[in-house]
């Protein structure tokens, strides 16, 4: 009878095995008890886990009470309790690496020893749900009480694998605590369990989508593989997102379980979703809040799709960084609405904040050639509910002036981008050069996809300037000023694909510039030039990286004297060549009494440089790199200058900060350079 009972509850050979287990138990508590739990106090000075990679080495050490304790005063008992428990916890964390059968050996350096040998047992069919990745469960369990209570006894009893007694009982209460315990923990994984049958599908209109198709096709563990349960989940996870993104609202699981057989080392995944209906894009509405500042009809051109369309997660994402890069708002919230769903649309709404609309900035500056100044700016984020934009800016310098005027139009038609009309005046006044300048640019900027971004300008240039080496130091003597006016379009390409805009690790950006004029269309010279840099990004490990950049730049042209400053070729300074002042290198104005060599400016350019980073902690770290290249004319004129330093890097919030320390190897002007750089690497 009571057998029949037991069997409505367990299967009976389970019961069986835990009742026979229950001498053994009370062998182990009542020795514990008296040998172990009345052990002295003691303290854990290190656990070493040996027989494991990092990986699982690091899951065993979370996992391990014991290690909780180390530096601590535990009683006897509780000690004892501990290194029991070690079995266990080690056990259970390398399960989820697909090692469900490893032995496992526990000693302390008392001399005490616990051996917890493979579970011969068949595992119990486990369910997969949301109390995390897939184990074993009933089976499982008792025969782990099973092992625990020979690995109890052997560590009271010291029975039959050479363990030595358990220590001496303590001695009258108040006295002094044993000496500091190492315990070791030595693990043979054993044969790991694999996968040997795999049900994973799709049902209902889900079951004809390609890219679900690939993703079920991706998933991992496959047959004949580890059951390793990080895979699992997440390729599991996976493929629930794509069903979310793909518009698969109403998808659900009709089966997901995995049966883990320990005798036969093997796992069964029979994992099934039903996907319901493919949901489309529905209407989109917009609230401003608390007060609307651009019209709607101006968003609306944002949106790219049509209603009814079928729904993607991707398309609102894009659409969000549409919104982002206006810099109206200082929040988006795009929500699609599954639940309002009507004939199969699913509505978005979308809820906008105002950022605020005038931003002020204000700063100090300091340069070599420029000397001290101060820059003043406003800049206005949304002028009417069109969505204009305007900028102020000043930068008031001992020896060079700036002006800046700039107006914007925001632009949806072919690009999402800008119309952008600038003004700027310049005025530099220094122991080389007497220059003014004044440009007006029209342009056309945006975004051509998820890469790619271009500018196509039309600028006009009025240029006046005269090298102070010309002069005599007859006050009575004429300037001798040169002018030049030019009109010429440029267009502008940036290629970026990083793995991280502010700090990238992986991948290459690139920037190509070409521009030029002819004298029949209001250019004082027929010029054509072209320039292409580039930077390439390669981590190294956790925290180090390095950096390759390279330059080149020509200048088609028969009246390079007619160019004026502003449109030739430097090299020198911080991103250039660093250890030479900036525009050292190149073409220059013999040095006068008093006064170093002045840059004049080339027909051509080329650098390279090759920087090694690496990263002490999380926010500091350095750099070492060597830079080369030059400015020049022609080739017979070419004397590559090459410059080497050290630096410290730190990672703010918005981007590095480096600070370099160079000097140039070839005999330059000045001795060591610094540089101060803040910003993304792009």
């Amino acid at each position: 009878m009571l057998l029949k009972i037991l069997k409505q509850y367990k299967p009976l050979p389970v019961i069986l095995r835990a009742m026979r287990s229950i001498p053994r138990l009370f062998l182990a508590g009542a020795l514990g008890l008296g040998a172990v739990g009345a052990a002295q106090a003691a303290k854990v000075e290190k656990v070493d886990i040996h027989g494991l990679d990092e990986a699982m080495t690091n899951n065993v050490r979370v996992s391990l009470s014991l290690v909780d304790s180390i530096g601590k005063e535990v009683s006897g008992r509780r000690l004892g309790y501990l290194l029991r428990e070690a079995e266990n916890e080690t056990r259970e964390a390398l399960e989820p690496f697909g090692y469900y059968s490893p032995t496992i050996k526990v000693e302390d350096s008392r001399g005490t020893r616990l051996i917890a040998t493979p579970s011969t047992e068949t595992a119990a069919q486990a369910r997969d749900d949301d109390r995390g990745a897939p184990g074993e469960r009933d089976g499982a369990a008792a025969n782990a009480n099973a092992n625990e209570a020979e690995a109890g006894a052997n560590a009271a009893g010291g029975a039959g694998d050479g363990a030595s007694d358990a220590p001496a009982a303590a001695p009258a209460r108040g006295g002094s605590s044993s000496p500091p315990i190492r315990v070791t923990i030595t693990v043979d994984k054993g044969e790991p369990v694999k996968v040997r049958r795999s049900d994973i599908a799709i049902l209902g209109a889900g079951s004809d989508d390609r890219y679900l198709n690939q993703d079920l096709a991706a998933f991992r563990p496959g047959p004949e593989q580890v059951f390793d349960h990080a895979a699992y989940e997440a390729s599991k996870t996976k493929i629930s997102r794509r069903l979310a993104e793909r518009g698969y609202f109403d998808a659900d699981f009709s089966s997901r379980r995995v049966e883990v057989t320990r005798a036969q080392h093997a796992a069964d995944i029979d994992l099934v979703w039903t996907s319901g209906q493919r949901y489309d894009m529905g209407a989109i509405s917009f609230e401003q809040t608390p007060k609307r500042i651009i019209r709607d009809s101006l968003l609306q051109k944002l949106v790219y799709w049509e209603q009814g369309s079928y729904y993607h997660q991707g398309k609102l994402d894009r659409f969000r960084e549409s919104l982002a890069r206006l810099d109206y708002f200082s929040s988006i919230d795009i929500e699609p609405l599954p639940d309002q769903a009507s004939d199969g649309q699913v509505p978005v709404k979308v809820t906008l904040t105002p950022a605020k609309r005038s931003i002020y900035t204000a700063g100090v500056s300091y340069g070599t050639d420029s000397g001290a100044g101060v820059r003043l700016g406003v800049e206005r984020r949304y002028v009417n509910d069109r969505g204009h934009k305007a900028l102020a800016q000043i930068d008031f310098a001992q020896r060079r002036k700036t002006a800046t005027l700039q107006y914007r139009i925001p632009a949806f038609a072919w690009l999402d981008g800008w119309y952008t009309f600038s003004l700027q005046g310049s005025d530099e006044q220094t122991d080389y050069i007497d220059s003014r300048r004044i440009e007006l640019v029209a342009s056309r900027s945006g975004k051509i996809n998820q890469h790619w971004t271009a500018t196509a300008s039309l600028h006009g240039l009025r240029e006046r300037w005269a090298y102070y080496d010309e002069f005599d130091d007859d006050p009575e003597t004429r300037q001798n000023y040169r002018t030049a006016t030019f009109l010429y379009p440029s267009l502008r390409a940036e290629y970026v694909d990083v793995d991280d805009k502010l700090y990238p690790r992986k991948g290459i950006s690139a920037t190509g510039l070409i521009r030029g004029g002819l004298e029949a269309v209001g250019s004082d010279a027929n010029f054509i030039q072209a320039q292409l840099t580039g930077r390439w990004f390669k981590g190294l490990g956790e925290r180090s990286r390095l950096i390759a950049r390279g330059e080149i730049g020509h200048t088609f042209t028969n009246s390079l004297t007619d160019m004026p400053p502003s449109l030739r070729f430097y090299a020198g300074g911080d991103r250039s060549i660093r250890g030479y002042e900036w525009r050292e290198v190149g073409p220059r104005i013999p040095p006068a009494e008093g006064r170093k060599a002045y840059a004049l400016g080339a027909k051509n350019v080329v650098t390279a440089s090759m920087e090694y980073e690496h990263y002490v902690n999380e926010s500091w770290g350095g750099a070492v790199f060597v830079d080369s290249g030059s400015a020049f004319d022609d080739q017979k004129d070419l004397k590559m200058r090459t410059g080497v330093g050290v630096g410290v890097r730190w990672r703010s919030p918005v981007g590095p900060l480096r600070i370099d320390i160079a000097r140039g190897l070839d005999d330059p002007d000045s001795g060591f350079q610094i540089y101060l750089n803040i910003g993304a690497d792009l």
